[in-house]
């Protein structure tokens, strides 16, 4: 449905940070809070919100989405629509937040929620991934009996061969009936690759995402794929997606990588029609952020929405976790 301006907007921007309980470490970096551009469209009687956490590996940071945000501000407050904003502004995190403060402002003044807009079924709740940051296998395995014993589990890898496979050996000794992913965050090479491969095959483990680095998917060529390979870094916008297949296996859409729900629903019906499976994940924002993805994991194989998990606190009302899957009231976004 295309955003009809009969009246003049106004769009507002702001930053808020939300700290984790505790640092969260993956390949390469240590996290200890989320920076989110909050991004709101109003039409003086209707308030349309969205926020985007960008991409850190990308140099997608706040300062980034702020300024990406104030260079179309007079474009949106002129009329620009929802369409429109797709070529005004890259994918990214500020394409986002306002891509999806436009979806939210359509919901409200039709009096229809955005999953019936996008041609969506009514959403259900989703099983989704609790995810376990890198730490020693020790506290890895006592990390894994805490959490939600339905909830499927991924795991973060630091691309350390020996200490990565005694990692997943940990983690498959506490929790043996469990689905188990890991994701290594671009923390490998074909040399090293090789040496993993069993390791996650003998600890029966159902995908691993991102192995190799970005632009070294060509390395993947001929490669025999012993479990489902994932692709995240190297797939972030619908022009990526034709070129993985025979690569990849499943796409991780990130509303963050490709700019937003329009672009993100795109990115799942034709990773379908390619013989892709699909995966939703996120870039540990809010429960605002979880909202749209969740209408994206409508159509997903697979589904990681557990950002706000990670987080100090969260926004009121947020979405629901429980016996391993995650819900999303009506009222967060997009109702």
């Amino acid at each position: 449905m295309a955003t009809q301006n009969t009246r003049e907007l106004t769009l507002d921007l702001r930053v808020e940070r939300f700290p984790y309980h505790q640092p969260f470490r993956i390949s390469g970096h240590v996290f200890t809070e989320t920076a989110l551009l909050v991004a709101e469209i109003s039409d003086g009687t209707h308030v349309g919100r969205g926020e985007g956490a960008g991409v850190y590996y990308l140099g997608d940071d706040i300062d980034h989405m702020l300024s990406e945000a104030t260079r179309v501000r007079g474009a949106i407050e002129d009329g620009a629509t929802r369409e429109e904003l797709q070529q005004l502004l890259p994918p990214g995190g500020a394409r986002n937040a306002l891509d999806c403060a436009y979806w939210d402002l359509e919901a409200k003044r039709a009096g229809r929620p955005v999953w019936e807009l996008a041609g969506l079924n009514r959403p259900k709740p989703l099983r989704s991934t609790l995810t376990l940051g890198a730490d020693s296998p020790e506290t890895m395995a006592k990390a894994a009996l805490a959490i939600d014993p339905q909830a499927p589990i991924k795991v973060k890898l630091t691309g350390d061969l020996d200490e990565d496979i005694l990692r997943v050996a940990a983690i498959r000794a506490a929790r043996p009936g469990a689905w188990i992913g890991v994701d290594a965050n671009q923390g490998y090479d074909s040399a090293t690759l090789a040496g993993l491969l069993p390791a996650l095959v003998e600890h029966g483990v159902a995908q691993l995402e991102q192995p190799l680095g970005r632009g070294r998917e060509a390395d993947l060529d001929g490669l025999k794929r012993p479990l489902p390979f994932a692709a995240d870094e190297s797939a972030l916008s619908l022009a990526d997606t034709a070129s993985l297949v025979g690569r990849f296996d499943i796409v991780n859409i990130k509303l963050d990588k490709c700019g937003g729900l329009t672009e993100g629903l795109a990115i799942a019906r034709q990773a379908k029609t390619l013989g892709l499976d699909v995966m939703v994940g996120n870039m540990m924002g809010t429960s605002l952020s979880m909202a749209p993805s969740f209408l994206v994991g409508q159509l997903c194989d697979i589904v990681d929405l557990d950002g706000p998990t990670f987080l100090a606190r969260d926004r009121v009302p947020g979405v629901e976790y429980r016996g391993g899957m995650i819900d999303c009231p009506a009222e967060i976004w997009g109702s």
